[in-house]
């Protein structure tokens, strides 16, 4: 299970939402108390911004593993974040490799289907930071193809919650079909978070959860915060693996 804490919410989003790094490690903590093995973050400029200078990085990376010094720590490296500029996105990635080796992320996510997959991904190894590999769709498939990276994350990121599972199938059916052998973590946002958590359980597939992906319990009452929602998801993972 991995714990996606903040995403490219904002404050006014949910009153636990972590954004400085301060409150990244705090969460962080909790998280990984409730159950988590891994963590994904968005870190933030002192303005709250999602930010990919290398200072901000670093802040954030650190205050996530002081909190949890055994456990993987991710960032994202949405194109949205610098504008859409491709060349400017891969300057301030490969700056990475200059943070302190405690204050570099482990792996970072990148999406496939995001001009430039393939030059940022080059530049996040060069830097020794493991690559996943974001794909939305069958088509995002096709671009990755076979290229060795640390997870493919199957993400079902819009839609409604009757489709979720169909359109995941779609992106795994193809994933296979291309001939990649990478593992794979299956997860959704909004409406079809809930219904892939026990889902990726019953396929044999890790999951992730947080205030990324859903501000709502699998109730649809409001959540608490992030630990509350991986504990709750890996009760609905386990009782669905269990079930098999």
């Amino acid at each position: 299970m991995k714990a996606c804490l903040n995403g490219a919410r904002r404050p006014a989003d949910h009153p636990s939402l972590p954004l400085t790094a301060e409150e990244i490690g705090r969460a962080a903590a909790a998280a990984v108390a409730a159950g988590a093995e891994a963590l994904h973050i968005h870190p933030r400029d002192r303005d709250r911004n999602e930010s990919l200078a290398a200072p901000d990085i670093g802040a954030a990376v650190a205050a996530a593993r002081d909190a949890a010094p055994d456990t993987p720590v991710g960032v994202s490296t949405g194109i949205w974040i610098v504008q859409g500029n491709v060349e400017l996105r891969r300057r301030a990635v490969s700056g990475w490799a200059q943070l302190p080796v405690h204050s570099r992320p482990d792996f970072a996510s990148v999406n496939v289907g995001e001009p430039g997959f393939d030059e940022l991904a080059d530049a996040l190894e060069n830097a020794g930071i493991a690559v996943e590999a974001g794909v939305w769709s069958p088509e995002h498939a096709d671009l990755l193809g076979q290229r060795p990276v640390l997870r493919v994350l199957v993400e079902i990121v819009t839609g409604p919650a009757a489709t979720a599972i169909e359109r995941a199938n779609e992106v795994i059916r193809r994933l296979d079909e291309v001939g990649s052998t990478t593992p794979r973590l299956l997860h959704g946002e909004d409406e079809a978070c809930w219904p892939l958590v026990s889902y990726a359980a019953r396929l044999g597939l890790p999951t992730r959860i947080g205030l990324e992906d859903t501000l709502v319990d699998e109730h649809g009452a409001p959540a608490e915060n992030n630990a509350d929602l991986v504990r709750r998801a890996l009760e609905i993972w386990r009782v669905a693996r269990d079930a098999q």
